[in-house]
């Protein structure tokens, strides 16, 4: 026989016998329509949990810390742990690592007029800024040349205030045109102030800087939001200056060391990679992907339990197949003596069974799928906020999209369920190919 007499023989027996054959596509689609929903939210969760990580902060930054060690002369060869120009060299060669400046910090006073506002300003080296794929909304980004230049985040100008007046306005101070001042006395613009003392009780002169403001970051949800910036080297000085104004004891160290430093990851693939050799290098990792990475593991644990309760389905729908077979040879039995009779190809009466079960997993798959997708479509609008509450429980459902049905997933869904009926059909097959002629023709 040809293939397309296969084929038709397929077609007309499992149209003789439409409502077993329906049972058993049926059977498919809920089974191949179960596993795929299943995944579809696990998928959905995993998008979920990294828009909300991203949220609070750049998935592709790393902060680390020094390891509490101090710096060793040189040519010691331990480094480990220690921040410096010399290790920030070689963390900047580990591959997947794009850029990596060091950080220091201090809290400053910055007034315009009578408001005033505490920010934390951060020294970094102003030409990575741009690696480290920062846009402005308003103004520039830092040049190495800004002596005084200070660079935003954008909720900052929302902090000014008149610390001597009850009225508070929400409206933002434009830090780009408006001329600053910058101190490190934290009461600076309060009427009636205790000016701050010494250890010593003298009073404390702090030195006003006239800074500009060069641009406002274009980062809402990112912890960048909430700092200013300026050149490292700039702003280092002034630190000195406002720790000498306090009286603050500094310890000196062998060669220049940095608390904390960070390193820009430009494949989010790979930051777990490099967090474990920082760590290995004895530094404290600090980055977001990394709950990214523990989230994700949640919902692929969650993604396996539900598929696996789809997967149960579908494997009642084997059975269902396998049934269905079974019962196609019992009532076929003369069909198939004659068959062999007239000189049918073993191979051929196999190749007939296997193709009809095929045929059944192949159906359900494909109606399984358009199912699946349109409950896929129901669960980002009309159930969205219904389901959201439910996921809410697990940490996650609260992303732009709850189902996400990847287009490898669509595909693997019908070939699974096409293979899963042939995978039932194939001991029927095996049984119609081993049957006796005169038995069969007998038996009728």
């Amino acid at each position: 026989m040809s293939n397309k007499d296969i084929l038709e023989l397929c077609l007309r027996n499992l149209m003789r016998r439409r409502a077993r054959t329906i049972l058993a596509v049926t059977g498919v689609i809920v089974g191949s329509c179960a596993i795929v929903v299943m995944l579809s939210i696990g998928f959905g969760l995993s998008v979920s949990y990294q828009e909300q990580i991203e949220s609070y902060g750049n998935l592709h930054m790393i902060e680390i810390y020094s390891g509490g060690r101090v710096s060793l002369p040189t040519g010691s060869g331990d480094d480990k742990g220690v921040l410096n120009d010399k290790t920030l060299q070689k963390i900047e060669k580990i591959k997947g690592v794009s850029a990596v400046t060091p950080v220091i910090s201090e809290y400053l006073t910055f007034a315009t007029g009578k408001k005033v506002a505490s920010i934390r300003v951060l020294g970094v080296k102003a030409e990575v800024l741009e690696k480290f794929n920062y846009n402005v909304q308003e103004g520039r980004l830092l040049k190495s040349t800004d002596k005084l230049g200070v660079l935003f985040g954008n909720q900052t100008p929302y902090w000014f205030r008149d610390p001597n007046s009850n009225n508070w306005s929400w409206e933002p101070t434009n830090v780009v045109t408006d001329k600053l001042i910058m101190t490190g006395d934290w009461e600076y613009g309060w009427k009636g102030r205790s000016r701050q003392a010494d250890s010593g009780g003298q009073k404390i002169e702090f030195k006003e800087y006239k800074v500009k403001g060069v641009g406002v970051l274009a980062n809402p949800n990112d912890e960048s939001a909430y700092c200013a910036y300026m050149n490292i080297d700039e702003l280092e000085k002034i630190q000195k200056e406002v720790r000498k104004a306090r009286g603050e004891q500094t310890f000196p160290t062998i060669g220049k060391t940095y608390d904390q430093a960070l390193v820009y990851v430009g494949d989010i693939n790979q930051c777990e990679s490099v967090s474990e050799e920082l760590r290995k290098m004895e530094y404290q990792t600090y980055s977001q992907s990394d709950w990214l990475a523990a989230m994700k593991k949640t919902a692929r644990m969650i993604q396996g339990v539900l598929g696996g309760i789809g997967g149960i389905s579908l494997f009642v729908a084997a059975l269902g197949i396998t049934n269905t077979m079974i019962m196609s040879i019992y009532e076929r039995t003369k069909e198939i003596g004659v068959m062999k009779v007239i000189g049918a190809n073993l191979k051929d009466i196999g190749k007939m069974f296997l193709l009809e079960a095929g045929m059944i997993g192949c159906i359900g798959g494909i109606i399984g799928l358009a199912i699946s997708l349109l409950l896929s479509l129901l669960m980002n609008t009309v159930l969205k906020d219904a389901i959201s509450m439910g996921l809410g429980s697990f940490g996650g459902g609260y992303g732009s999209t709850i189902s996400i049905i990847p287009w490898w997933v669509a595909v693997a869904s019908v070939v699974f369920a096409t293979a899963i009926g042939m995978i039932a059909g194939f001991l029927p097959a095996k049984r119609a190919m081993n049957m006796s002629a005169l038995e069969s023709l007998r038996n009728e």
